[in-house]
This record gives C-alpha cells, structure tokens and sequence, in this order.
C-alpha cells in the first residue's frame, strides 16, 4: 500500500527501464478531438504530469498540440499510448506505432514514455506476439522509453514471457476500483513486480452516490470521486480519472492532503463484487 504521504510530483520506477511514472494520470478517454488540446491543457495546469491516451481514442495528436503549447519541458510530462490492433504486411505494425509516436512527439527524437498493448482480447497469439515486438523494436529504439500491456489477465502475461526479450511489461492498464478489484491479476502483478495503472477509477461515475463511499466522504470532507481516487493511490495502483470541466479536473487531482484510513480501505474492499471485467 502507498505511503499517505504522496504528493502530486510523487513517481513510481518502472522494470526494464530508467522511467519514473508519476502515481497520478489524466486520462483522454472519449474526450473529442476538438476539447481535448483544451482539457489536457487544464489538466497540466492544475498539475497533471501524467496523460494516457490511445489510438483508439483519436486523439493522440491533441494530446502532441497540448505538449508543445503547455510551456514545459517534454521530458517533464510523461505520455502513455496504445495499440489495439496489428497491421497486415510485413513491418506495418511497428509503422503504425510510430506514427502515434510522431503524433504525440513530432520533434527529431520524438518519444512516448510509455506505449500499451491496448487488449490482448479479439487478437490471435500470433497477433499479440506481432504487436509486442514492434513495441520491443521502439523501445530498442528510444522512441518508446517503457512498453507494457493492458487488459491482461495472468495467462495473457505467461504467454508473453514465451516470446518476450523484455519481460515482465512494465505496466498492466486494467479496470480497477472498488467493485472491480481484478484480485488474481493484481496479485500476480504485484508478485512480478509489474505496476498497476487503473482506468476508470471513478467506475464511470454510476457509484459516485454508493451509501459507503459518500458516508467515507463525509467523514474525510472530500468528494466521493477523490475517495475512489484516493483508494486507487493507497492500493499502489496508479490512477487515471478524466473529465472535460476544468473545475473536476482541478479536483481530481486534489487527492494528497487526506488520507483513508485502515477502516475505510477495508470497507471499500468490501464492495468488490469478484467479478472479472467484461470484455468485447
């Protein structure tokens, strides 16, 4: 469990490399192309270090536009993106994932700091391992300083390791709050020493009003949004809530003056319903 004393500048290391990932990340996740320079730009005001981002989401070029318009140093933001699926031909895969790299970082020597396998479901075995060593190739390369995966569940993270140069993946992107622990494959990552970022911390919002959740609010004079964040940071998972309102933003990322206590981690733990996500 995290120590309460983070703060916003606070890092976790990641394997396989000399990254550090800030323990907090904004996520862009839905959010259309024309508000997302906009909502990035707000989120690194308010003190975000951290942006998560796809090529599912259509957006990572935005999320470029707010790097290069926000007035810091690009090694100061660190980046995650995606891939969900491989390209036919040979070589078109790693192609495809540099592009987003270029879109991201188009400067000479551009880079994402950290680049997903975005699911291993709907893919063949042959598709995941295509994927994971175009990632291998970026990395090899500089243009991607970290890679991992998300959405991985054990089997998915031994099959890798049977054609892997790196392993373990630095990072397994899951979908984790209360009602969604994901035990078996939090442990398993904890065992091997892969860090957890969680999507959808906030459980997309529809439990935001759950009697124990608010009843913990209360108590800690917070929002329930920034308890479940909270929850994720003292779980050592590494959390990525979004919003478009600049107001939510700036709230979201105001999660290190409190703390939960024993008590009220153990009542949240005890709203997970041991169901595994579903999957597309």
């Amino acid at each position: 469990m995290m120590h309460p004393e983070l703060t916003l500048t606070s890092s976790v290391p990641l394997r396989q490399s000399d990254v550090r990932m800030p323990v907090l990340g904004f996520g862009v996740y839905q959010i259309d192309r024309p508000d997302c320079t906009e909502a990035c730009l707000h989120a690194i005001s308010a003190g975000y270090r951290h942006i998560d981002t796809a090529q599912l989401y259509n957006n990572e070029e935005e999320v470029g536009a707010a790097l290069q318009q926000c007035g810091l140093p690009r090694e100061e933001i660190f980046v995650t993106t995606k891939v969900r699926y491989p390209r036919l031909g040979k070589g078109k895969t790693y192609l495809r994932a540099l592009q987003s790299v270029k879109k991201i970082d188009p400067r000479e020597g551009g880079y994402v700091d950290l680049f997903l396998i975005h699911s291993p479901h709907a893919l063949k075995p042959k598709d995941r391992k295509e994927i994971w060593l175009a990632l291998e190739k970026l990395h090899e390369e500089g243009k991607a300083r970290a890679i991992g995966v998300s959405n991985y569940q054990p089997e998915h993270l031994e099959e890798l390791k049977g054609y892997a140069t790196i392993w373990p993946p630095a990072v397994n992107q899951i979908l984790l709050h209360p009602w969604t622990q994901q035990r078996e494959t939090v442990d398993y990552c904890n065992e091997h020493g892969i860090v957890l970022q969680a999507f959808s911390p906030l459980a997309r919002g529809i439990k935001l009003q759950e009697s124990t959740v608010v009843e913990i609010a209360e108590k800690v004079g917070k929002s329930p949004a920034q308890v479940l964040i909270r929850y994720c940071l003292q779980k050592a998972w590494v959390p990525l809530p979004r919003s478009e309102k600049e107001e939510r933003i700036k709230q979201n990322v105001d999660v290190f003056n409190f703390s939960l206590s024993e008590d009220d981690m153990t009542l949240l733990d005890s709203l997970d319903r041991q169901e595994g996500p579903k999957f597309e």
